[in-house]
């Protein structure tokens, strides 16, 4: 008989994975608790990196089955994705992700909608780039000063050219100007 088990991540500490299991259980997987891996882990960190991951892949044996409630509790990635299901295939390893109706994702419907998915993804993340890109060329635009503000203003940094000239001794400039002297670095080779 095939065991399951389930996968559940979050990516900050201030999250849990409470629904993520009520969500597997509602769906008919019974699954003992054991068998439950939980990690608290970016999205953005790839599937064979993630310590959790990697234990959970050390027990899975062909014929187990892995359920996840989306695709992206397995990575952001569509490439990292792709990668994990392959993996899980060649392993004989059956992949059911809940949001996609519970589909095995390695049979082949489950890999067909998979390809679909990934890719509108993929379309999505070109988009949001392309967006935020464009935003941040309007805002340049008109004038609008982007990143951190700076520390020391034109005059300072005059200032502070004029001292090293004067005396080089960086660490004498920035107790002076109160900041790190890799600030006085940027303003002396600028």
């Amino acid at each position: 008989m095939s065991r399951v088990f389930a996968y559940c991540r979050v990516s900050t500490f201030d999250q849990t994975t409470k629904n993520q299991i009520i969500e597997i259980k509602a769906a008919g997987f019974q699954i003992q608790p054991r068998r439950v891996i939980e990690e608290n882990i970016s999205g953005s960190v790839a599937a064979k990196q993630r310590p959790g991951f990697c234990k959970l892949i050390d027990r899975l044996e062909p014929g187990d089955i892995l359920v996840v409630t989306k695709l992206d509790r397995l990575g952001r990635n569509a490439m990292d994705v792709r990668s994990t299901a392959e993996l899980l295939d060649k392993e004989n390893i059956r992949l059911h992700c809940l949001a996609l109706g519970g589909v095995d994702l390695n049979s082949p419907a489950g890999k067909m909608t998979m390809s679909i998915i990934i890719a509108v993804a993929e379309f999505e993340r070109d988009l949001l780039v392309e967006r935020t890109q464009s935003g941040l060329e309007r805002a340049k635009e008109e004038g609008i000063t982007l990143g951190r503000p700076q520390i020391l203003n034109t005059e300072q940094h005059y200032e502070i050219k004029n001292q090293l000239s004067q005396n080089p001794n960086v660490s004498q400039a920035a107790r002076d100007f109160n900041v790190s002297r890799q600030t006085i670095m940027r303003v002396r080779d600028s």
